[in-house]
C-alpha cells in the first residue's frame, strides 16, 4: 500500500500529470471540434474547451502543492476536486433524468434554430433529408468506467500526503515563550 511519504509524494505527481495530459487532449478535442465542425454555435466545444483549461490549471495546482508539500495548495486543491466530484455528479444524476422524447425535443429545437446552408451541409456530410429522415447509426455504449472514482482516489491521496510530514526535515514545535523543544 502507498502508504510512506516518498510513495505518496510521487503517486499525487503522476496523477497530476495524467490530469494535465487528460487537459490537453479536452482543449485539443475543442479546438479540433471548433474547426472541423459543420455547426460551430453549439456551446458544447466552449464548455470542452473551458473544462480543459480548468482541470489544466487545477491539475497545475496539485502538481505544485505535491512537489512543494505546500499545505495550502494542497488543502484547496482537495476542496476544488471535492467540489468538482460533487458537480460532476449532480450533472450525472441530471443527464440520467432526460429520457428519449426529451433528448429528440431539444435535437429537434436545435435543427430548428439553424440556418438552411447549415441545415444543407449537415444533410449532404450525413446523407440524410430533413430531421426525421435521417439513417440510423448504431448507438452502443463504449463502456468505459467513470472518471469520477479517479477524482476521488486523487482526493484521499491528497489528504493523506498532505497530512504527512517531510522525513527530510527536522520540524521543531516550539512555545510562544520556549524552554524546550519538542520534535514532532
Amino acid at each position: 500500500m502507498c502508504g510512506g511519504f516518498t510513495c505518496s509524494k510521487n503517486a499525487l505527481i503522476s496523477l497530476n500529470v495524467l490530469y494535465i495530459l487528460v487537459a490537453f487532449v479536452l482543449t485539443g478535442v475543442a479546438v479540433y471540434g471548433r474547426a472541423a465542425s459543420l455547426v460551430t454555435n453549439l456551446p458544447i466545444v466552449g464548455g470542452i474547451l473551458a473544462c480543459g483549461i480548468i482541470l489544466f490549471l487545477i491539475s497545475l495546482l496539485g502538481l505544485v502543492g505535491a512537489v512543494k508539500h505546500h499545505q495550502v495548495m494542497l488543502f484547496f486543491y482537495m476542496v476544488i476536486l471535492f467540489l468538482l466530484f460533487l458537480i460532476q455528479f449532480s450533472v450525472a444524476c441530471a443527464c440520467l433524468g432526460v429520457n428519449m422524447e426529451q433528448q429528440q425535443q431539444l435535437a429537434e429545437q436545435g435543427w430548428g434554430r439553424v440556418d438552411n446552408s447549415t441545415k444543407a451541409k449537415v444533410q449532404q456530410v450525413f446523407t440524410c433529408c430533413g430531421f426525421d429522415k435521417e439513417i440510423k447509426s448504431n448507438n452502443s455504449k463504449m463502456g468505459h468506467p467513470s472518471c469520477e472514482s479517479i477524482e476521488i482516489v486523487g482526493l484521499i491521496l491528497t489528504r493523506h500526503y498532505r497530512n504527512l510530514t517531510d522525513p527530510k526535515k527536522e520540524k521543531l514545535a516550539r512555545a510562544v515563550f520556549p524552554s524546550h523543544n519538542f520534535t514532532y
